[in-house]
């Protein structure tokens, strides 16, 4: 959508750059001190389903409405992403996985880089191609292989914490 407003990529992807490094970043120390603080095994089937729960709810579309977002009149593509991406990502699937992430390998740092480089390979060639890029991509076809991915994360942390790959 901004890239469509603004048709500026490279203050876009900047903007997308350090909002989702902020978002994550504390997303992951949120999930890191979390696990400082629970270390239980009942913590660990937590995050276990926590990553089977997203990988269902990311076969749920994300809705944006155009209110959402901040105005192109009062501000530059940078800005206007900046602001939109983070408030947008605040409480948002992305985050919620981060924080699973930041709780599983307590390492914020790996976490936010790994989360930030996925958020690019996904939003990057929608910046640059936009609308073109979904015409070829079928997005259920990408959100059920996302899908996937998380349940066998979730699944294989409840293998592992249940002792199934230690005997």
């Amino acid at each position: 959508m901004l890239a469509t407003r603004f048709r500026k990529p490279i203050p876009i992807i900047l903007g997308i750059l350090v909002a989702t490094l902020a978002n994550h970043f504390l997303a992951a120390l949120l999930g890191a001190q979390a696990a400082a603080f629970l270390c239980a095994s009942w913590f660990t089937y937590l995050i276990a389903a926590s990553f089977i729960v997203m990988g269902f709810w990311t076969l749920i579309p994300d809705k944006l409405d155009d209110d959402e977002a901040p105005s192109a009149s009062r501000f530059g593509a940078f800005t206007a992403t900046l602001i939109a991406f983070f408030l947008v990502e605040m409480g948002d699937k992305t985050q919620l996985a981060t924080i699973a992430l930041g709780a599983r390998f307590q390492d914020v740092i790996p976490v936010t880089a790994g989360t930030t480089l996925g958020m690019l390979i996904a939003n990057v060639p929608a910046v640059l191609l936009g609308h073109e890029l979904i015409k070829r991509i079928p997005l259920n076809i990408v959100r059920m292989i996302a899908a996937g991915v998380f349940i066998l994360i979730g699944c294989w942390m409840l293998a592992d914490t249940a002792g199934l790959f230690s005997q």
